[in-house]
C-alpha cells in the first residue's frame, strides 16, 4: 500500500483505518486536508479534496515519479489513477474510463485537466509529429470549451455548465491518435438570466475585456459589461478568472485546433449579436408590436449576415400555415420577448455544439485499419456537472441531479453491488454489506409512462394550454404514493413547499425542492421556425451550417421533435451504457467548504458529501473483499512464465489447477481465494510481487527470443551470403575470361600494324582486374617501346637518350623542349657572328682543349645573366666532357670561371680558387652565377653530381646534353639553372 507517507499525514488509504466508522473517516479526511494531502485512496478509488489554492504537485518531476508505477507504490494522486487506467488499457488492450464525480465546485474540471496533462506527458516517446498534434489539440480543447461552457456560480468561479465525456483513442503502441468529445445539456438559460451572485458564460466577459478596440468597434460593442441586459447582473462581480488573459489564450487555442480566421470572427459576431439581442425592447403601438431601439436590429442583422427587415419580421411576427394558406401572426409584447430570449439561447447552444463538432472533426481517428495498425483502444474521461442544490432549483437542476443519480447508480453497480454479486457468483465466502441503492430514484425520474420525464412529456404534448401547475397536479396524481416524492398537496403541513409550485425528491445526495415554474417551456424548448429559416438563409456559411432544419418550408409537415428532457435522458442512458462497457476508475471529488477557503474544513458539509457519495460503504466493501480478481485463463496468459509448471504450456487438468500450482510454488496460497472462474487476490502486495516476477522473467524471455531470432537471422544471412558469393565468384570468372578473350581478339596481329596497336582502344576491365590491366598495359608499352627503339639507327641512339633524359628532368618546367628536331650542341660555333660576341670562339675552344685535354664539346650557347643587383650582363656557357666554363663574349670569350665536372682539385688558381680546394659541382654552380641564396631545382642540380670523366661518345649528363637549344633573349630568372630552363627550344 501507500507506505511512503508518514502516519503524521493520516492513513493514505481509508481501507487501512482501524475501525470503519464515520467519525474515524472524517478525522482522517480532516487531518490529510490540513496537512496538505488532498488525495486519499479507497482501494482503486481516489478521493480528492478541493484545496482552493495552487499546489506544486503536478510538475514534470511528479509525473516521472508515477510513470509506470503500480497503483499503491506511490502516495495517492490523480496521476496514480491515470497511470493505472493507461496501463490497464495498454497491457490488456481493454477500454478504460475515469469517472470524475462530485458537487459543483469540488474540483472535477481541474481533475480532468490534470489527468489529460498526465496522459499527454507519458505518451509518444518517439516524438512523432502527428501524435504531438493530437495531444496538443486535446489539451487546447479544454481551454476553448471552458470559455464557452463554464461560468461563475455561487459555488465555483469556473463551474462547468455542460457535461463532457472525452474518449481518447490510442494505437497498439499506446500513443494517442485521436479522440471524440460528447457534450451534454448546456445550461443555455444562463445566457438570458443568472441567479444573484452569478455570471453568464465566460465568453461574453472575455470578449468585452480582452477584445481589441478595433475588434469591439467592428462588433459595435463597448467594454462596459453593465451596458448589456443579458450579462449586466454579473458585470461587477469579482471572479478569479482573468477575462483579458483568457481571451488571448482561447484565441490562440482555436488557431492551434484548426479554426480558420473567418470562423473565429464568426464566433465573435455570434457572441456580440446575443449581447445586442438582449438590449432589444418591445412595445405595442395600438395593436402593432414595435421595436423601440430599431438601430440595434441593423447591428444584429449585420453581425448575422442577413437583412434588417428579415430580423425585424422574425422578432415581431410568426409565420403560420393554415391549410394551404400562410399568414403572418403578430406577436404580443410578451411573445416577442419570449421569442427573442429563445433565439438568443438557441443560437448560443448551436454555437457551442458547432465548436465541439469542429474539434471532433480535427481530432477524430481517420483511416484507421485495425488489421494493419492493431487494436484501437480507448480511455474515457468523464467531467460532468455535480449534484446541485440552489435556493431556486428549476428544470436544469432537475436534469443535472438526475445525471448524478445515473452516475451514482453506475458506481453502485460496478463497485458495490457488482462486487458483492461477483463474490456470491464465484462461491467466495462473503459478509453482506448494506448500502443505499438509488435505482428507485432513477426509476422515479426515467421510468416509461410512470416517471417524471414521461409525465412532463405528456403535459407538453397535450392539446390546448397546459400550465406548469397542471403538470404538478399530474405528478401528484401519479406519484403521490412514491416514498421519494412529495409536494405541498401531499404534505399539507410542510411549509417549506409552496402550493402549486414546488415538489421534493429525496435524492441519494439529499432532499431537493424543485419549482415547476418554466418546466413546460424549457422542456418544449420552443423556437419559432422563422428564426431557423432566418439563420439558414444567412450569407455566412458557418451560420447556415448551424441551422440545417431552416431549409424546410413553412408548409412542410415535420415529425414532432423530442423534448429536452427526453433527449437528455436518452443521452444519459447511452453514456452509462458506454461507461459500463469499460473498466472504470473513479475520482470522487469533495469540497471542504462553501467559502472557497484553503484553511476551512466544514465537518457537516463534508460528512454530507461522504454519505451521499457512498464512500464509507465503499471502504467496507474493499475491507471485506479482494484487491484484484482475474479469470484463470487471463491470469495464466500474463503470469505463466514465472513458473516452470506452466511455461510455456501446462499439462494439468484445468487452468484453475495450473493457477493453483503457480500460486503455491511462490507461496501466495494464504492470500488468495479460488472462485469458479476467477482467482481472487486479497492484498496488492501479492499483485506487486507477481508483477515484479513477471517483469524479471519477461527480460529473460525477450533475451531468449532475441537469441533464437538472431540465430535464425544469422543462418539466413549466411545462406544468402554463401549463395551470393558463389554467384559473384562465377560472375567474376566469366567477366575475367570475357575480358581476356576481348584483349586477345583486339590485339591479334598487333606486331604487323604500323603503330604497333597504339590506336587500339583497351576494353573496360572488371573491377577485380584493374591492377592487372595496369600491369598488362605497362608490359605492352615496354614491348612497343622496344619495338620502336629497335627501328632507330644506332648512330641516333645517343641523342635519343639525351632527349629522353632532358624530357624527364625538364618535365613541367618547359612547354617545349625541342624533341622534334636534331640537337646541335655547339651553338656558338654554328653562329660565330652572334651579336653578343666580339671575337672568335673557335680559337678559344681549341686553346682550352689543348690545356684541359677534353675530348668532346657537349654544349655551348650565349646567355643573359641578371645578378643580385638586377644588372644584366651577356655571358657564354661552354661545356665539355671535363669542365664547365663561364665566358665573357664581349672580351673575346675570356674564361671567367672554370668548374670541373667531377670532385677533385681545381685546375686553375687564376679563377679565384686556392690550389687544393675541393668544391662540389653543385656549390660551384651557385657561385659561378652569383646565386648562392637560391636553390637549384631538383631536376637540374642533382644531375651534375652524377658526372664522371667521360670517354669519347659517352653521355652521362642529361641536363647538359648537346643541343639544349639556343639562348633565350628574355631571361627573367637569375642563375644558370634559370638560364637553362628558359632556353628557347621551340625549334628543336
Amino acid at each position: 500500500m501507500a507506505e511512503q507517507e508518514s502516519l503524521e499525514f493520516g492513513k493514505a488509504d481509508f481501507v487501512l483505518m482501524d475501525a470503519v466508522t464515520m467519525p474515524e473517516f472524517m478525522a482522517n479526511l480532516r487531518l490529510r486536508f490540513e496537512k496538505g494531502r488532498i488525495y486519499t485512496f479507497i482501494g482503486e478509488v481516489v478521493v480528492s479534496m478541493n484545496p482552493y489554492k495552487n499546489l506544486n504537485i503536478y510538475g514534470r518531476d511528479t509525473i516521472e515519479q508515477y510513470r509506470g508505477r503500480e497503483l499503491y507504490e506511490r502516495p495517492p494522486h490523480l496521476f496514480a489513477i491515470a497511470d493505472a487506467a493507461y496501463k490497464a488499457m495498454k497491457r490488456r488492450s481493454k477500454d478504460t474510463c475515469i469517472v470524475i464525480s462530485g458537487e459543483s465546485g469540488a474540483g472535477k474540471t481541474e481533475a480532468s485537466k490534470y489527468i489529460m496533462q498526465y496522459i499527454a506527458a507519458i505518451t509518444n516517446p518517439g516524438q512523432r509529429a502527428e501524435v504531438e498534434r493530437v495531444k496538443n489539440i486535446l489539451l487546447k480543447s479544454n481551454c476553448v470549451l471552458e470559455a464557452f461552457g463554464n461560468a461563475k456560480t455561487n459555488r465555483n468561479d469556473n463551474s462547468s455548465r455542460f457535461g463532457k465525456y472525452m474518449d481518447i483513442n490510442f494505437d497498439f503502441k499506446g500513443d494517442p491518435i485521436g479522440g471524440h468529445i460528447n457534450n451534454y445539456l448546456l445550461e443555455k438559460s444562463r445566457v438570458i438570466v443568472q441567479q444573484p451572485g452569478e455570471r453568464s458564460f465566460h465568453s461574453f466577459y472575455q470578449l468585452l475585456q480582452g477584445g481589441s478596440e478595433q475588434l469591439l468597434r467592428s462588433l459595435h460593442l463597448q467594454k462596459d459589461a453593465s451596458a448589456y441586459s443579458y450579462i449586466c447582473p454579473g458585470a461587477q462581480l469579482k471572479c478569479s478568472i482573468n477575462d483579458g488573459a483568457e481571451f488571448k489564450a482561447v484565441a490562440d487555442a482555436m488557431k492551434v485546433i484548426g479554426f480558420k480566421q473567418e470562423e473565429i470572427q464568426t464566433v465573435y459576431k455570434i457572441v456580440a449579436a446575443i449581447l445586442h439581442l438582449g438590449n432589444l425592447k418591445f412595445s405595442v403601438d395600438g395593436d402593432t408590436p414595435i421595436i423601440e431601439n430599431s438601430k440595434a436590429v441593423s447591428v444584429i442583422a449585420d453581425l448575422l449576415s442577413t437583412k434588417a427587415e428579415l430580423v425585424e419580421k422574425a422578432l415581431l411576427f410568426r409565420t403560420v400555415a393554415t391549410g394551404r394558406d400562410v399568414i403572418d401572426k403578430q406577436h404580443t409584447e410578451q411573445e416577442a420577448t419570449y421569442g427573442r430570449d429563445a433565439f438568443a439561447k438557441a443560437i448560443y447552444e448551436r454555437l457551442f455544439c458547432w465548436i465541439v463538432t469542429h474539434i471532433n472533426d480535427v481530432i477524430e481517428v481517420k483511416n484507421y485499419d485495425t488489421t494493419v495498425h492493431g487494436k484501437n483502444t480507448v480511455i474515457g474521461v468523464l467531467d460532468i456537472y455535480g449534484f446541485e442544490i440552489f435556493d431556486n432549483n428549476s428544470f436544469e437542476q432537475f436534469c443535472i441531479n438526475y445525471c448524478n443519480e445515473k452516475l451514482q447508480q453506475l458506481f453502485i453497480q460496478l463497485v458495490l453491488k457488482q462486487e458483492q454479486e461477483e463474490y456470491q457468483r464465484e462461491g467466495i465466502p462473503w459478509k453482506h454489506i448494506d448500502y443505499f441503492n438509488n435505482q428507485v430514484i432513477v426509476d422515479l425520474v426515467e421510468q416509461q409512462h410512470k416517471g417524471i420525464i414521461a409525465i412532463l412529456d405528456d403535459a407538453c404534448m397535450n392539446v390546448g394550454k397546459v400550465t406548469d401547475e397542471m403538470f404538478l397536479e399530474a405528478l401528484n396524481n401519479k406519484l403521490g404514493k412514491h416514498a421519494h416524492f412529495s409536494s405541498r398537496k401531499l404534505c399539507a403541513t410542510d411549509k417549506t413547499l409552496e402550493f402549486d409550485r414546488d415538489f421534493r425528491i429525496k435524492h441519494y445526495a439529499g432532499d431537493v425542492i424543485y419549482s415547476v415554474t418554466g418546466f413546460i417551456d424549457k422542456n418544449k424548448d420552443t423556437l419559432f421556425q422563422d428564426f431557423k429559416r432566418l439563420m439558414y438563409n444567412s450569407s455566412n456559411p458557418v451560420l447556415k451550417m448551424m441551422w440545417p432544419e431552416g431549409k424546410l418550408s413553412i408548409t412542410e409537415v415535420t415529425k414532432r421533435p423530442l423534448t429536452a428532457a427526453t433527449l437528455f435522458k436518452n443521452s444519459m442512458i447511452a453514456l452509462v451504457d458506454n461507461l459500463a462497457l469499460k473498466e472504470p476508475y473513479y475520482v470522487r471529488c469533495i469540497k471542504p467548504n462553501d467559502k472557497k477557503s484553503p484553511q476551512l474544513f466544514d465537518e457537516e458539509r463534508c460528512r454530507h458529501q461522504v454519505e451521499y457519495l457512498g464512500l464509507l460503504e465503499n471502504v467496507r466493501v474493499r475491507r471485506a473483499g479482494f484487491a484484484y480478481r482475474q479469470t484463470y485463463e487471463k491470469f495464466l496468459h500474463r503470469y505463466k512464465m514465472i513458473s516452470e509448471f506452466t511455461w510455456p504450456n501446462h499439462d494439468l487438468p484445468s487452468d484453475k489447477d495450473a493457477v493453483r500450482k503457480l500460486i503455491e510454488c511462490h507461496g501466495f496460497q494464504h492470500d488468495v481465494a479460488y472462485g469458479k472462474t476467477k482467482l481472487f487476490i486479497r492484498t496488492p502486495r501479492t499483485l506487486f510481487t507477481l508483477e515484479e516476477l513477471h517483469a524479471k522473467m519477461l527480460v529473460r524471455i525477450v533475451l531468449f527470443l532475441q537469441k533464437v531470432w538472431r540465430g535464425t537471422l544469422a543462418r539466413l544471412r549466411y545462406r544468402r551470403t554463401k549463395a551470393a558469393l558463389a554467384i559473384v565468384r562465377h560472375y567474376r570468372r566469366h567477366k575475367v575470361r570475357a575480358y581476356l578473350r576481348e584483349v586477345v581478339r583486339r590485339f591479334q596481329g598487333v606486331r604487323l600494324l604500323p603503330d604497333r596497336g597504339r590506336s587500339i582502344p583497351w576494353p573496360a576491365p572488371p573491377k577485380v582486374l584493374r591492377r592487372f590491366e595496369e600491369a598488362l598495359q605497362d608490359i605492352y608499352h615496354r614491348w612497343r617501346a622496344a619495338e620502336l627503339i629497335r627501328s632507330v639507327p644506332p648512330e641516333a641512339l645517343p641523342q635519343l637518350r639525351a632527349k629522353v633524359a632532358a624530357m624527364e628532368l625538364l618535365k613541367g618546367h618547359r612547354a617545349d623542349i625541342g624533341l622534334q628536331r636534331a640537337w646541335q650542341g655547339n651553338y656558338i660555333a654554328l653562329k660565330p657572328d652572334s651579336p653578343q660576341s666580339s671575337g672568335s670562339f673557335t680559337p678559344v675552344a681549341n686553346e682550352l682543349k689543348r690545356k684541359d685535354k677534353y675530348m668532346n664539346i657537349l654544349f655551348s650557347c650565349h646567355v643573359r645573366k641578371v645578378n643580385r643587383f638586377n644588372k644584366v650582363e651577356d655571358r657564354a656557357i661552354f661545356i665539355t666532357d671535363r669542365h664547365l666554363y663561364k665566358m665573357d663574349p664581349m672580351k673575346q670569350y675570356k674564361v671567367m670561371k672554370t668548374i670541373p665536372l667531377y670532385n677533385g682539385e681545381a685546375r686553375s688558381a687564376r679563377h679565384g680558387h686556392q690550389p687544393g680546394a675541393v668544391q662540389p659541382a653543385r656549390q660551384e654552380m651557385h657561385r659561378l652565377c652569383g646565386d648562392q641564396d637560391q636553390p637549384i631545382p631538383t631536376g637540374f642540380h642533382q644531375a651534375p653530381l652524377r658526372l664522371r670523366p667521360l670517354r669519347a661518345g659517352q653521355l652521362t649528363a642529361p641536363p647538359l646534353a648537346p643541343g639544349l637549344g639556343s639562348p633565350s633573349p628574355h631571361l627573367g630568372l637569375t642563375g644558370i639553372h634559370r638560364e637553362m630552363l628558359s632556353c628557347d627550344l621551340s625549334g628543336a
